[in-house]
Parts: C-alpha cells; structure tokens; sequence
C-alpha cells in the first residue's frame, strides 16, 4: 500500500502545489481527479520521486519514498502528461535501450519482454517506426509500455488520455485494467469519465488538498436527491448562477442544460435528476460538497 501523510510542496514563485495531502492507496487502479492547477502532477512528481517535498511522509510497503528514493524508484513505472522520444530510433529499439536503463541486462530476457509489452500495447506492427511519427494514442501506448519495463510494482500515469480520439482512448482504457489488477496504479486526470470506468477508489485534489475521497458509488451516493436540472436559455446563466448552487452547464442542442446542488427541491423550474460521478465532482471543486461528506465516503 502507498501511504501519503501530511504532503506540503511551495514552489519558489510562492505557489503553494500541496497543502497537507493525506492518501492511502491500494491495490488496483486509483483515480485522482482533479482541475488544471490543482496539484495533481505536483503530486505525481512527488510520488515519482522527480522532486523533493517540504514536508510530510509517504511510504510505499515498507520503503520511506522521501528519504530513500532508489528502492521505489526499482518498482516504479512512470508516464508523464508529457515525455520525450528521440525522433529517429524505432520503437522496438528505444524500448530495448529504455529496458537497459531500468536494469534489464541480460539480452535474451530483456528482447522476450520488449517483444511481448509491444504485442500488449498493440504496437507489434508498427515497432520498426519511430515513436515520434506514432498518433497520440500509439504514443501514449508507447509510455505505458515503457512504464511497465521491470515489472513495476507501482505505476503514474498523468493525465493520459487527453486530446486521444474516442477509440484510441478505448483502447487505453483496455490496457490500463489489464494492468490493474495486482499492483498500484495511480492515474490522475481531469476527465471524470476515466475514473468513472476504470477505479474502484478515487480522490478529488483542489487547491492542493484532497477535497474528497472514496469509492465512485459511494460519493455518488452523497448527492442522491440533491443534484436538480433546469433548461433555460444562455442569456438566464447569470441569475441562475447568483440564485442557485449551479455546479455545471452545458449547451445541449442549441439549450443551456443546467444542474443544481440543494438539499431540498429549489423551486423555479427545476427537476429531480439521477446523480452521476461528474455532479460529485463538480459540486466538490465548486465547494458545495466536502468535509463531513468526505468521512461518510472514505
């Protein structure tokens, strides 16, 4: 298990990235969602062991991450929001130079596993390209490939499935179970529908603190019969906004579809709609939802 307590991480420029992070994690994936800004890769970072924290602890088994790194940094498989690939070596030989790098030395194991982590990530036919000539999606592919070299038992991902195509994001979500099962997978993301279909626990991190915490049916479980829908037209946002606890809005065929947050029914047109994983975490970032709620999830 991964443990986090007490997190903190201020930046030079005064920004304040971790503010006390507390997270326990398990086997299986964890979703970590999260706006832009809200810490998550700060956290990621962290827990990859690419930069120091000011303060706090974080084990993984029995292994201090912040005080002794290179133990963890043997059991760890990293995709980052974004990573480089030199543009003129093709994939099946970067990854036997990336498998070195990671320990891998002798030749005969070391060509079985390249061999089989691109059959897995579906890059088979194409290993004699180069990486930097793949799509979005084949090189996200690539990454995970690379972040399972050595049998990691704990694996970030951040943000990997934005700007891919509804298939390719499939076939990412494909990859990403079958590698789940039996170590730690961290993926952070601000896509709601990723953790919605892949995590059995999840966290909400904004402004540098973990918001929320549970499993998905259990948050969801919190706005049951709180979580109201209106149509209006654009011209009626403001007011709504000023009047009600409006947590999303959408423009839906042409109408502003709007959902609220109340405890009770507000009146004004609104109606009783079936909460969803998006409503929990826009109500949380919003503020409408978090502290008391939180304990009841966790």
């Amino acid at each position: 298990m991964l443990k986090i307590k007490g997190l903190t991480k201020t930046y030079p420029n005064g920004v304040k990235a971790l503010d006390g992070v507390d997270l326990d994690v398990g086997l299986g994936m964890f979703g970590l969602l999260g706006p832009n800004g809200a810490g998550k890769s700060s956290l990621m970072r962290t827990l990859a062991t690419l930069q120091d924290a000011d303060r706090g602890e974080v084990t993984f088994g029995d292994i201090d991450v912040l005080k002794t790194p290179d133990p963890v940094r043997r059991q760890l498989g990293y995709l980052p929001q974004d990573f480089g690939v030199y543009p003129r070596i093709s994939a099946i030989k970067l990854l036997d130079h990336i498998a070195v790098l990671k320990g891998l030395s002798n030749a005969k194991e070391r060509k079985e596993v390249v061999h089989e982590l691109l059959r897995q990530t579906n890059l088979w036919d194409v290993r004699k390209k180069a990486p930097a000539t793949y799509s979005g999606g084949m090189r996200q592919r690539f990454g995970i490939a690379q972040a399972l070299l050595g049998d990691p038992k704990l694996i970030i991902v951040d943000e990997p499935t934005a700007g891919l195509d509804p298939e390719e994001r499939n076939r990412f979500h494909n990859l990403l179970s079958e590698i789940g099962e039996n170590v730690v997978v961290i993926l952070s993301t601000h896509i709601v529908e990723d953790v919605a279909d892949l995590c059995r626990d999840m966290a909400i991190m904004n402004q540098g603190r973990i918001a929320m915490k549970g499993k998905p049916s259990e948050l969801v479980e919190i706005v049951q019969g709180k979580i109201w829908r209106k149509v209006i037209e654009k011209s009626q946002l403001d007011d709504h906004q000023a009047r009600h606890q409006v947590v999303s809005a959408r423009l839906v065929q042409g109408q502003t579809v709007i959902r609220a947050y109340s405890d009770g029914d507000p009146g004004d047109g609104f109606e009783p709609v079936e909460p969803n994983l998006e409503d929990v975490y826009f109500a949380t970032i919003r503020g409408a939802i978090g502290g008391q709620n939180q304990a009841k999830a966790a």
